[in-house]
């Protein structure tokens, strides 16, 4: 099977679309033959620590993806595509079913297939959903849930601001605060005013405009998807009890997360990492159906031009999600891994 390798840390050229041996499922793994996944932030910060806040860098290196060379030769960990195989125990799924999901906490998903546990994050996909549509949901869906509904415990009525809102994260973040009945705020550059307001943002903010820092307006909930602001910018924007929710966490933020908890401070800082979870997934998976949620894509890559997709993630400006599609002409001869 065909997989993009990643072999060096340094700039995207270094990935390479190689022949690999295709898997075969252990007794509780199931084989999917990917048709789409995608690069996301966390691809960049495996490939080489691109968006790791820098408190966070040396253990990245150190634990998770290699100190002098890469740990994991090869990234994605979003996909859509079909089973092609099941071991002999698994229970949930059966071949030929169409499936999204993530391998996550592992990688893999950049290749035409993967063998991954049937208790990861991993259901039927949406009906209606293209194979790109659905590969955009995991990574990004799974982490704005976090933050929106069980960071943010947002209620009907509230008042949310959510500045980076037409990225990844963003998009998905406008939609559920909307569904959990908060009135919403965007903020994002002028070009991706429309899409937010389209998304069901209640109200736009062009950050190329106006600091909305210094703004009159009181929220409930802050959320900084993309770690440009600060809670000490931030603080009076907050009503009583408000909270500010932080993805990126930097030395300042996790002493102010200390801090807010320990000294009863009204106003909480709070952050953390979301954990792929079937059940979010599922949730997911029937807001879409039902029309409640959408997958936003920028653009859209071949295997062979990961590496372009990878240059395009870095710049930092993507909207919504970046998609690789995967085709299938020639295959290899499969073999049992040990």
């Amino acid at each position: 099977m065909k997989a993009i390798l990643h072999t060096k840390f340094g700039p995207p050229d270094e990935l390479a679309l190689k022949e690999v041996e295709k898997p075969v499922p252990r007794d509780d793994e199931v084989l999917i033959k990917i048709h789409a996944t995608t690069v996301t932030t966390s691809d960049c910060n495996a490939r080489n620590f691109t968006f790791v806040p820098k408190l966070f860098l040396f253990p990245a290196r150190l634990f998770m993806f290699g100190v002098f060379r890469p740990r994991t030769n090869v990234l994605g960990i979003d996909l859509a595509g079909e089973i092609e195989a099941v071991g002999k125990d698994v229970k949930r799924f059966k071949i030929g079913e169409h499936v999204f999901g993530s391998p996550e906490p592992a990688f893999g998903a950049h290749a035409e297939y993967i063998c991954i546990p049937e208790d990861r994050s991993l259901t039927k996909k949406p009906a209606n959903t293209t194979w790109e549509e659905a590969a955009s949901v995991p990574l990004a869906g799974i982490t704005a849930l976090y933050f929106i509904r069980d960071m943010g415990n947002i209620q009907s009525g509230q008042k949310v601001l959510i500045n980076g809102a037409s990225g990844g994260i963003g998009t998905f973040a406008v939609q559920l605060a909307r569904y959990y009945g908060a009135e919403v705020t965007g903020v994002c550059s002028t070009t991706n005013l429309e899409l937010v307001k389209s998304l069901g943002a209640d109200r736009v903010i062009d950050y190329t405009k106006e600091d909305f820092t210094k703004s009159n307006e009181t929220y409930d909930v802050i959320f900084d998807v993309v770690g440009k602001t600060s809670f000490s910018r931030c603080k009076n924007l907050l009503k009583q009890k408000g909270v500010y929710l932080v993805n990126l966490i930097e030395l300042p933020e996790l002493v102010q997360m200390l801090w807010t908890s320990m000294t009863g401070n009204s106003k909480k800082v709070k952050g953390g990492m979301a954990v792929a979870r079937v059940e979010d997934l599922v949730f997911l998976k029937e807001l879409i159906e039902v029309g409640k949620l959408k997958p936003v894509i920028d653009r859209s890559y071949p295997l062979e031009q990961t590496a372009e997709a990878f240059k395009y993630v870095e710049k930092g400006h993507k909207k919504g999600t970046v998609v690789i599609t995967v085709g299938h002409n020639n295959q290899t001869l499969q073999i049992r891994r040990n």
